[in-house]
C-alpha cells in the first residue's frame, strides 16, 4: 500500500487521469496505458483510491474539534512473493504511468528513484487475511484453463457405474496430456515456498505467544506469585471498568447514509461476480482506544496467518483478500477486501456469522453502534450497522482482479480438479465424486 497527501489543486486533474484507467466504471481495463496491470502475472488483485473522509464531520455533531486531514492518494495491491518486488516491477515496468500518477502527489520528485519514493511510502497493514495461503495468479490461470478444457470434454451422458466413471477419467487424462504435449495447456508445477518465508513464520507464530506470555511474566519475576496474581486481577478489572465505560458514554453516530453517494458506490458495483469494498474511519479519542485497537489487530492478524489460511476467515468463506491498515498516525483505520457476491449479502454474512469478529475492531471507531463487552451488540443491531458501514465506505476510483468470473469457490473447485488429475489411483467413488466436479 503506497500512500500519499494529493498537492493542493490537483485533485480534479487525478480523478479524470484514474477515470482514464477504466474500462467499465470503477473497473479498470487491465491493458490501461497508464498502468496496465494485467502484465504483471504476481498480481491478483489492485485498485488506486482517493482516501478523502467526509465522516471527519462527525466530531463536530458532538461538540469536538475536527480532524483535519488531506486527501491522500492509495494505491493497493495483493501479490505472490515480496511486495517489494512486485514494486520494483512496477517502477520497472510501468514507470512513466506511475510518475503521470504520483505528480499529482505532495513531495514527489518526478526525475528521482520512483521506487525508493514508492518504498518510503509504503503503509504496512495492521492485519491481513488471504484466503489461500501459497495459492499463485499463475496456479489460479492454469486451473481454470484445466476445468475449461475438461468441462468441454467430459461426456454429458449419464455415468451409469463406477466403471464408466474410471474409464471417462482415463480419457480426460490422456486428452489433458496431449493437449500440454501439443503445449495448448500448461500445467507447471506448483512454486516451492521459500525457505525464509517459511523460518519467518514459524518464527511469528512462536513469537508472539512467547511475547505475550513474556510481559504477562514481568510481575511474577518483580515480585512474589500471589502479589502478581493480585495485580494482574487489577490491571483486568481496571481495562474491563475503562471498556464498560466508554461503552456506555462514546458518541454513536449512525444516520442514514446519503442516497446519491449509495447509488455512486451502486454504480461501480456487480459488474463481476467479484467486488470491492473499502471503508475508513476514525479511532474514538484518547491511548485508551488507541492501545486496544492496536492490540487486537495484532491477534486478528495472527489469526489470518496461522490459523485462517485455508478458504475461510471465520465461518465466511466469500472473501479473496482483506487487510486493517492504520493510517495518518493510528488516527484512522483503512479496511480493505475482495470479496463474492453483492454488498448486501457480504454484510448479511458478516452480522449472521462474524458479527463479534466485526465489534472487536470497529467497535473501536468513532460513532460505531455500541457495544456490550467489546462482542455483543454492535454490529448485530443491523440496521444501525449497515448504516455505520455504508457512510464510512469509499469508492475505489481503479480496480483490477487477476481472475474475473471466478469466485473463491470456484478457485477451490480448481485445484481440486487439478489434484483429482494428477492422482496415480482413485477409488470408483473418488472418480465419480471427481467427475461431478466438472
Amino acid at each position: 500500500m503506497v500512500l500519499a497527501p494529493v498537492a493542493a489543486g490537483r485533485e480534479p486533474g487525478l480523478r479524470v487521469l484514474l477515470e482514464s484507467m477504466n474500462g467499465a466504471p470503477g473497473t479498470a481495463d487491465p491493458c490501461n496505458a497508464v498502468l496496465p496491470f494485467g502484465a504483471f502475472e504476481r498480481l491478483h488483485f489492485a485498485r488506486l483510491i482517493l482516501l478523502d473522509d467526509a465522516t471527519m464531520a462527525d466530531f463536530e455533531a458532538f461538540g469536538l474539534a475536527r480532524p483535519r486531514l488531506p486527501t491522500c492518494l492509495a494505491l493497493l495491491g495483493d501479490c505472490d512473493g515480496p511486495a517489494q518486488e512486485t514494486l520494483a516491477e512496477l517502477a520497472q515496468r510501468a514507470g512513466a504511468g506511475l510518475r503521470l500518477l504520483f505528480a499529482h502527489c505532495d513531495g514527489f520528485d518526478s526525475p528521482g528513484n520512483l521506487l525508493a519514493w514508492m518504498l518510503a511510502h509504503d503503509q504496512p497493514s495492521a492485519a491481513s487475511y488471504v484466503n489461500w495461503v501459497g495459492r499463485s495468479v499463475r496456479q489460479v490461470q492454469q486451473e481454470r484453463a484445466l476445468q475449461r478444457m475438461l468441462a468441454s470434454s467430459v461426456p454429458r451422458q449419464l455415468i451409469a457405474s463406477a466403471v464408466d466413471a474410471q474409464r471417462v477419467r482415463r480419457e480426460l487424462i490422456a486428452a489433458v496430456d496431449a493437449e500440454v504435449r501439443a503445449g495448448r495447456l500448461v500445467l507447471t508445477p506448483s512454486e516451492p515456498t521459500p525457505l525464509r518465508w517459511q523460518l519467518s513464520n514459524i518464527g511469528h507464530a512462536i513469537g508472539v505467544p512467547l511475547l505475550g506470555a513474556a510481559v504477562l511474566a514481568v510481575p511474577f519475576v518483580l515480585m512474589p506469585p500471589l502479589i502478581a496474581v493480585l495485580l494482574l486481577g487489577l490491571v483486568v478489572l481496571l481495562l474491563a471498568v475503562q471498556l464498560r465505560m466508554r461503552e456506555t458514554s462514546d458518541p454513536e453516530f449512525c444516520p442514514q447514509p446519503d442516497p446519491a453517494a449509495v447509488l455512486a458506490m451502486q454504480r461501480i458495483e456487480d459488474h463481476d461476480v467479484t467486488n470491492q469494498f473499502t471503508a475508513l474511519g476514525a479511532v474514538k479519542p484518547g491511548r485508551f482506544r488507541r492501545f486496544l485497537v492496536t492490540v487486537l489487530l495484532v491477534l486478528i492478524d495472527y489469526a489470518c496467518r496461522h490459523v485462517f489460511t485455508r478458504g475461510y476467515l471465520a465461518r465466511v468463506r466469500t472473501i479473496h483478500f482483506a487487510r486493517w491498515t492504520f493510517v495518518d498516525g493510528k488516527t484512522r483505520v483503512l479496511f480493505a477486501s475482495n470479496y463474492d457476491g453483492g454488498h448486501e449479502a457480504y454484510m448479511d454474512d458478516f452480522i449472521n456469522k462474524v458479527a463479534w469478529g466485526l465489534n472487536l475492531v470497529f467497535s473501536n471507531g468513532f460513532g460505531w453502534p455500541r457495544t456490550d463487552w467489546l462482542v455483543m451488540r454492535g454490529a448485530r443491531r443491523e440496521q444501525l450497522f449497515k448504516h455505520y458501514q455504508r457512510r464510512h465506505q469509499l469508492p475505489s476510483q481503479v480496480w483490477y482482479n487477476a481472475y474475473p468470473g471466478l469466485t473463491a469457490v470456484d478457485l477451490d473447485r480448481n485445484h481440486r480438479i487439478r489434484a483429482g488429475l494428477e492422482r496415480v489411483e482413485m477409488s470408483d467413488a473418488g472418480a465419480l465424486a471427481w467427475l461431478r466436479l466438472l
